[in-house]
Formats: structure tokens, C-alpha cells, sequence
């Protein structure tokens, strides 16, 4: 529902405020459904040094800081996390 009000064609003007704050409700959205998952086991928080959702998360966003290429980073995120899982049991 938030792309009706960035349609460029749209007659309407949203003050800049406005405008900034819809482009930071998806990153915010994403955080807010990921962070249980990484942080949480069955109401409790996960250990921390054998957190393979915690380390995939963090090689995600430093891969995806230095390649700038969605697909590769999701791929690479993939491969690394599957790894940890595989060898982390």
C-alpha cells in the first residue's frame, strides 16, 4: 500500500518528511520479522559463539556491503549458512 503514494504520477505532494519515512518502512518491516528468528529458540535467546542464523546474518550483510549484487549475496548467504548448519550438528 505504500507504493500508492510514491506513484510519481500521483497529483498529490507528500511533504519530504513524509516520503522519507515510507522509504524506511520495508528495511524497518524486514528487521522486525528477521531479529526474532536470528535472536530466539523456542522463546529464549540463542546462544551466541553456535548462532548459525546470527553468523549467516552478519556474512549476508557484509557480503552484500561489498558485492552490491543481490543474487550473488543470497547464493553466497545460502552456501555459508548451509555450511554452518552442516558442520556446526
Amino acid at each position: 500500500m505504500r507504493y500508492v503514494f510514491l506513484i510519481p504520477q500521483l497529483p498529490i505532494r507528500l511533504p519530504l518528511i513524509v516520503r522519507q519515512a515510507l522509504s524506511y518502512s520495508a528495511p524497518c518491516l524486514l528487521t522486525a520479522i528477521c531479529a526474532p528468528v536470528i535472536l530466539l529458540e523456542n522463546h529464549e535467546i540463542r546462544s551466541f559463539p553456535d548462532n548459525p542464523y546470527l553468523w549467516g546474518a552478519l556474512f549476508c550483510v557484509v557480503v552484500a556491503s561489498i558485492l552490491k549484487n543481490m543474487l550473488l549475496t543470497v547464493g553466497l548467504t545460502l552456501v555459508f549458512f548451509y555450511g554452518l548448519i552442516y558442520f556446526m550438528a
